[in-house]
């Protein structure tokens, strides 16, 4: 009788469950990727509905986004970032 100790197939066992369930809380968890592009006037209206930016600011790029087509290929060296966007939410002008 080998006593109440755990062999080496048991804690293989265990550590391959604890792996699988590790994954799933990630897989849980994860913020989604958005792998479509949104139209930057859907864009635009939800961040002043969420009172990121004035009405101003949105009558204002509303107006920009009305008159310029979209550029394929735009150079970044074109790129302003207003000071009032959060990270990850630049506003451009071409």
């Amino acid at each position: 009788m080998a006593g109440w100790t755990l062999g080496t197939e048991a804690w293989a066992v265990m550590g391959a469950w604890a792996l699988v369930m590790a994954l799933v809380v990630w897989l849980l968890v994860r913020e989604p990727r958005r792998h479509a592009r949104e139209d930057p006037s859907v864009i635009l209206r939800e961040r002043f509905a969420r009172g990121e930016i004035s009405e101003e600011e949105f009558r204002r790029a509303s107006l920009t986004l009305d008159d310029e087509p979209p550029v394929a290929g735009a150079s970044l060296a074109h790129r302003h970032v207003a000071h009032h966007a959060p990270p990850g939410q630049e506003a451009r002008h071409d």
